[in-house]
Parts: C-alpha cells; structure tokens; sequence
C-alpha cells in the first residue's frame, strides 16, 4: 500500500501516533465542518481546500480498491474525516472497514458516532468484535456548544446512545474528550465512565483560528482559550490523574512538563490495545 494512502504514525510525537501505528482515510473532507479540525488546517494551509470547502466529501477510489494487508500494531480508521450515514460515503467506509478486519487487522474505530452507523457497524462485522474498539469522540454535554464548534456532527445524546450500544454489544470502548469543550469537563466524565472498558482521553483544541473571525466568533474563541490556558489545564490534570480510566494526550502533559517530549515519543497505547 502507498505511503500516501497509508501513513505510519511511528515517530510521531502528537495525534494518531499516540494511539495507533497505522491510520487509513478514504474521504477528503468531512461532513462535521469542526472549527478545530486538524485536517481541515492542514488542507487550506496547503492550498488543497478552502475554509468553506471542507465539508464536501470526496471519495479517494485509489484506497477504496486497494487490498488491505495486515500490517504490524494497530490501525486507526478513520482518522481525517468521518463515517457519516450519507450514501455513498457510508458505503465506502463500510468497505474500507471490511477490508481491514478481514485482513485481521486490529481496528481502533474513531468517530463523533451516529446511532445508525453504530449499528450498521455492528450488524456487519460483530464477527470481528474482538479486532475492535470503538473511540467515540465526545467533547461536551451541551448541544449548544456542540452546535457552534462542530456544527454538523450528532449531539450529545446521540454519541452516549451509541457508546452506551456498543458497550452492551461486548466492544471495547473508548472516549477521546479532544479538545474538551466545557471548561469543567467533570459531567461528561462521569457521563461516560459506566460504558467505557478501556479509556478516556483528555486533549486540548491545539489550532484556535485568530483570523476572518465575526466579533460574535471572536468572543467564542476568547472563551475557549481560557479552557487551555496552564493553570487551568494543571487544574484538569490534578482532578483526574488519578482516576484509572482517564489518560491525558502528550499536548497537555508536555506543556505542563509532565512528561518530556522524548518520553512522548517512546510512549505508546499500549495500556488500551
């Protein structure tokens, strides 16, 4: 498989590399349109989309024909974009999905989780159950905030229904709370705590746009920035280190110096694997 359809995360001290050594994408663009969106930077950075343009998909048919080895470690899918439940995007990252467990791939499934892709999911591949674990991203209790920062992405409810399936269903499961939304991220904790068998990732919006921003967006960025400021996430962090299920990603803990930068980079997931 081409390195550009299929990325190594090994050496990478951020991101994917923290949870997994391989990601996979099939779509350019995602339907969620989050703000904060790696992908969604990197893109218009490059001259590859433009900032109103990322929320129409694309297919990639190279990587949809192409077969899918078993590689060593786990694989991330996917880790660009979403699995909406919009034809024939759905369809392509269903195929995708199928390739990869049937190759016996050990699957980490990331996603801001749609009940009917959940169980589309399951009803096809509950077979492969034991490659699985689902990662639901889960970043605030309130559909407000929801709606403003990921403004085509399900609501909180939609994303604990499915996480609370998926866990009854016998998966491994898993929430990112990345980047948390609400300044006190106590509630959605102990939201998903009952459901959860692995992890709960804790991050921090790393990209906080400052340019062609309304004065109405201005104050939603002003307020979001003071989520990440260090005495603050020093407060998160003595909260909930020592809760067993909570893990905090390398951007919170290196700048907190909690943990150095080369130690990150030999850290790995293995804790959740």
């Amino acid at each position: 498989m081409r390195e550009n359809r299929l990325i190594s995360a090994r050496g990478i001290t951020s991101g994917t590399r923290e949870w997994a050594d391989y990601n996979v994408n099939c779509i350019r663009g995602c339907y969620n349109d989050c703000r904060y969106c790696y992908a969604r930077i990197m893109a218009v950075r490059f001259g590859r989309r433009s900032w109103r343009d990322w929320k129409k998909m694309e297919i990639r048919y190279d990587v949809l024909k192409e077969s899918m080895k078993k590689l060593p470690g786990r694989v991330m899918f996917p880790s660009s974009h979403d699995i909406v439940d919009v034809s024939p995007f759905r369809e392509a990252c269903m195929t995708v999905l199928g390739k990869l467990l049937n190759s016996g791939n050990r699957v980490l499934i990331t996603t801001k989780p749609r009940m009917s892709v959940t169980k589309e999911i399951d009803r096809r591949y509950h077979r492969f159950k034991s490659l699985m674990q689902f990662r639901f991203t889960m970043t605030s209790i309130n559909d407000e905030a929801l709606a403003f920062w990921e403004p085509n992405a399900p609501g909180f409810e939609e994303r604990l229904d499915s996480l609370r399936y998926a866990f009854r269903r016998g998966y491994k499961t898993s929430v990112s709370i990345e980047p948390f939304l609400d300044y006190d991220p106590t509630k959605l904790i102990e939201s998903v705590s009952p459901f959860v068998t692995e992890s709960i990732w804790i991050g921090k919006m790393n990209y906080i746009r400052t340019k062609g921003l309304t004065r109405t967006e201005k104050r939603r960025y002003e307020k979001i920035r003071k989520n990440y400021e260090t005495k603050h996430l020093a407060e998160i962090y003595m909260k909930f280190r020592g809760y067993q299920l909570v893990r905090f990603k390398d951007s919170i803990r290196i700048k907190l110096g909690s943990v150095s930068s080369k130690e990150a980079m030999e850290s790995r997931a293995s804790h959740d694997c």
